[in-house]
C-alpha cells in the first residue's frame, strides 16, 4: 500500500549533494495498476541562494526608491518652503537695518515674489502687510514724538511764566522785621492750577492768599491766573476780606462754561495790632502754632467754592496773633500726596510734621 501510494517529500542532507527535498508519486495505467514510480530531488541550498538573491536585489530596489523619494521630498520641500523661507528671513532680517540707515528705494520684503499657492504665499503676504503696517506707526510716531516735543517746551515755557508770576523771591521784603514768610510750589504736571500769593496791600496789612483750582494741567492754569488776579485787585479796592471773595466770585462765575471752580483761602494781617482777618471757600482749613505752644487747626466756618455760585455770600473771620506765633496753609496736594504703598500723606500725618519741625524757620 505504502508503495501504491507514493513518499511524501522530506529534506535530507547528504555530503555529496547538500540539503536536498525528495518526493516520489506513483505511476499507473489505465486499469489503475501500478506500473513504475517517479520521483525527484530539489536543491535546496540553490532554492535558498535564489531567494537571498531575490532578497538583495529586492531591497537594493527598495533603497533606491527610498533615496529617490527623499530627494524628490527634499527638492520639493526646498521649492516650496526652505527658498521661500530663507527669502522671509533675510528680508525681514534687514527691515530694522534698513529703517536705521533711512533707505528710501523700496524694502526687501515689498520686492519678495513667492508664489507657492500654500500658506507660504500666505506668509508672506501678511508679512508686507505688517511692513506697511509698521511704517505708517512709525511715521504717525514720529509726527506725535515730534508735537509732543513741541508741546511740552510750550509747556516748560508756560511753567516759567507761571512760577515767575508767585512770590519766589526770599525774603520778600528785606526791610520789614514785623513777619517772615515763606512759600512754595511744584506742580503735579508742567502747569497746574494751585497757587499762593502774598503781598503788601498797605504799609501796615500783609494778605495771603492759598487757593487750588479744579483740575490739572493748562486749564487749571489758566482758571488759575485769572482767579489770582482778581483776588489781588480786589483785595486792593476793598478792605474786608469776604467782599473781596464776593467780588471774585461773581467775576469768576462769568463765562465759566468750563464748570471749574477755586477752593481758597484768604487771610489779611494788621502788622500794627496782630489782628488776622480771614475768610475761607472750601479749602483746606490752616493750622496755628501760638508762640511755646502746638499745631492746631484753626477753627473757621468753612465757606462755599469760588466760581460756583454767584450770589455765594462769604464771612470774616479773625484771630489775634502774637510775636512768635506761626500760621500755616496749604492745598490738599500736601494731605493728598500718596505714597508707593498708596497711602495717603493725610491731614494727621502733616500736623504731626508740622509740630516736630515747629523750632525750624519758616522756611526750613
Amino acid at each position: 500500500g505504502e508503495y501504491k501510494q507514493g513518499v511524501s517529500p522530506e529534506i535530507n542532507y547528504t555530503e555529496s549533494n547538500g540539503w536536498l527535498c525528495s518526493g516520489y508519486v506513483p505511476i499507473t495505467n489505465s486499469k489503475g495498476e501500478f506500473v513504475a514510480q517517479v520521483g525527484t530531488d530539489i536543491s535546496m541550498d540553490a532554492i535558498m541562494n535564489d531567494r537571498f538573491q531575490f532578497l538583495v536585489l529586492l531591497g537594493t530596489a527598495m533603497l533606491a526608491i527610498t533615496l529617490i523619494s527623499i530627494w524628490i521630498s527634499y527638492y520639493l520641500m526646498r521649492r516650496s518652503l526652505m527658498t521661500p523661507l530663507s527669502q522671509l528671513t533675510e528680508a525681514t532680517s534687514d527691515f530694522m537695518s534698513d529703517k536705521d540707515e533711512q533707505k528710501q528705494e523700496i524694502s526687501k520684503i515689498a520686492q519678495l515674489d513667492i508664489q507657492t499657492n500654500d500658506e507660504m504665499e500666505t506668509l508672506t503676504l501678511s508679512i508686507k502687510k505688517m511692513e506697511q503696517d509698521i511704517n505708517q506707526y512709525i511715521d504717525n510716531l514720529q509726527r506725535v514724538t515730534a508735537e509732543k516735543e513741541r508741546i511740552g517746551a510750550e509747556l516748560n515755557v508756560a511753567r516759567s511764566i507761571q512760577a515767575s508770576m508767585l512770590p519766589c523771591i526770599f525774603p520778600p521784603f528785606p526791610d520789614r522785621e514785623e513777619f517772615d514768610i515763606y512759600a512754595i510750589m511744584n506742580p503735579a504736571k508742567e502747569v497746574g492750577g494751585d497757587f499762593y500769593d502774598f503781598f503788601l496791600v498797605d504799609e501796615s496789612h500783609l494778605a495771603v492768599v492759598m487757593a487750588d483750582v479744579s483740575g490739572k494741567g493748562v486749564p487749571a492754569a489758566l482758571f488759575m491766573v485769572i482767579a489770582k488776579t482778581l483776588i489781588k485787585n480786589y483785595a486792593q479796592l476793598v478792605d474786608e476780606p469776604a467782599q473781596v471773595f464776593v467780588k471774585a466770585n461773581q467775576q469768576l462765575c462769568e463765562n465759566n462754561d468750563a464748570g471749574m471752580f477755586v477752593t481758597a483761602f484768604m487771610g489779611i494781617l494788621d502788622l500794627q495790632t496782630g489782628m488776622f482777618s480771614f475768610v475761607n471757600a472750601g479749602h483746606n482749613p490752616p493750622l496755628i502754632c501760638h508762640a511755646g505752644g502746638d499745631y492746631e487747626w484753626l477753627t473757621m466756618h468753612r465757606g462755599f467754592v469760588l466760581a460756583g455760585f454767584e450770589t455765594t455770600k462769604y464771612v470774616t473771620e479773625q484771630v489775634q496773633l502774637q510775636k512768635g506765633d506761626v500760621f500755616f496753609t496749604y492745598t490738599d496736594g500736601v494731605t493728598e500726596a500718596m505714597n508707593p504703598q498708596h497711602e495717603l500723606f493725610s491731614d494727621p500725618k502733616l500736623q504731626m510734621t508740622l509740630n516736630q519741625t515747629k523750632d525750624m524757620s519758616v522756611e526750613e
